[in-house]
């Protein structure tokens, strides 16, 4: 009898409240970057290392696995404990952004990750982001202050506090990804459009310096000056593999397993999956893509009138930002429109901590947007 009643209790509370239509775009995106690790990156990746042709995989399907679990858990909560728990989680995950400089896994002269005992090697900032936008929407929308510039100066520490421990690896683009999420957030809260405009010049002043004086992102340098004028150094190798990629395949594509340039674009499996699926799947693929990202960000953004919990409104605004400017990035970079970054696409690219992080976002964005439908014995 209790397991009918517990089986009952979960059917209300979770599978009927849920919104069906945006959780079958979450798992139809998740599926779509699992076909294309079976059928593409995961044999390029594999191939790279020596390893079992499947091995990206099972790997990519078992990261899966958890962020379905993570997924139910942060969208079966009450809101008052996913706001607690998001706190709790926000706290531990800055605590491992702090270790980076510390213990970090220095790769291709970034120090990005963190290799702990028995865990696999992960990013902590994929962890922070998740949980980043939920602190700085409570911040944001407390009544505790009364005067708006309290708030966002709070706010901008928070940030700031983060974008100067990304700096020291250095990832200027997850840096830039925070800022203009932090940004979105401060819009939508109110502030005034001259206020806003003042920072961000303040704030592209502060990178400009950054790069053009600073000896540690004197690399960043190198890569905005060959992007705007590619026979002034090589650091358009990655992007021109992936333009080639793109053109290769045209629209329509050369077919599964037909791609050839793909084995000479780097980081395939992540930061140029798109590329890899253009050649192979054509451009036609790319936009149908986009198509399922703008009809997930669509529906998110719908839910946001009918809410009328202010901090729940900034979440959701701020969850769909974070994942359409990433998905913007990524995409941009593959097709030449931004200078060469390191950024994955959601849902799509191979990556244990991507994967979980955009899942933790999801499972947020799922409970934020249930119905209220009551359970009673």
């Amino acid at each position: 009898m209790d397991k009918i009643v517990f089986f009952q209790k979960l059917y209300y509370r979770w599978w009927k409240n849920i919104d069906k239509f945006i959780l079958a775009l979450v798992i139809l995106l998740f599926l779509v970057g699992l076909f294309f690790s079976l059928v593409s990156t995961s044999l390029i990746a594999s191939d790279k290392l020596n390893t079992n042709d499947y091995l990206f995989f099972f790997k990519h399907l078992i990261f899966l696995c958890i962020g379905a679990f993570s997924i139910f858990i942060f969208s079966s909560m009450e809101r008052e404990n996913l706001f607690k728990t998001s706190f709790i989680f926000f706290s531990a995950s800055i605590l491992l952004l702090l270790l980076v400089p510390l213990i970090g896994v220095e790769v291709k002269g970034s120090k990005r990750w963190i290799d702990l005992y028995l865990l696999p090697r992960f990013q902590p900032i994929e962890l922070v982001k998740p949980f980043l936008i939920v602190f700085l929407s409570i911040i944001l929308s407390s009544r505790r202050y009364t005067n708006i510039y309290i708030k966002y100066s709070v706010s901008f520490l928070v940030t700031l506090s983060i974008v100067f421990l990304l700096v020291l690896q250095p990832d200027i683009g997850q840096t830039l990804l925070i800022l203009f999420s932090w940004l979105v957030l401060i819009f939508i809260s109110g502030i005034s459009f001259v206020f806003l405009i003042s920072l961000f010049i303040i704030l592209i002043l502060l990178f400009s310096y950054l790069i053009l004086f600073v000896s540690k992102f004197s690399y960043i340098k190198s890569r905005i000056f060959s992007f705007f004028d590619p026979d002034s150094g090589t650091h358009n190798f990655q992007s021109d593999k992936a333009i080639e990629s793109i053109v290769s395949g045209g629209f329509f594509g050369k077919g599964i397993g037909e791609g050839t340039l793909k084995n000479r674009v780097p980081e395939a499996h992540t930061d140029y999956i798109i590329s890899v699926i253009s050649e192979e799947f054509g451009v036609i693929a790319i936009m149908l893509i986009m198509v399922l990202f703008l009809v997930f960000i669509f529906s998110i953004l719908k839910k946001v009138d009918k809410e009328a919990n202010n901090t729940a409104r900034l979440i959701l605004v701020g969850s769909a930002s974070l994942i359409l400017l990433q998905a913007m990035i990524h995409i941009g970079v593959n097709i030449r429109l931004f200078p060469t970054t390191g950024m994955t696409l959601p849902f799509l690219s191979y990556g244990g901590s991507s994967i979980i992080s955009v899942s933790i976002l999801s499972g947020i964005i799922l409970n934020l947007t249930k119905r209220k439908v009551l359970f009673s014995k």
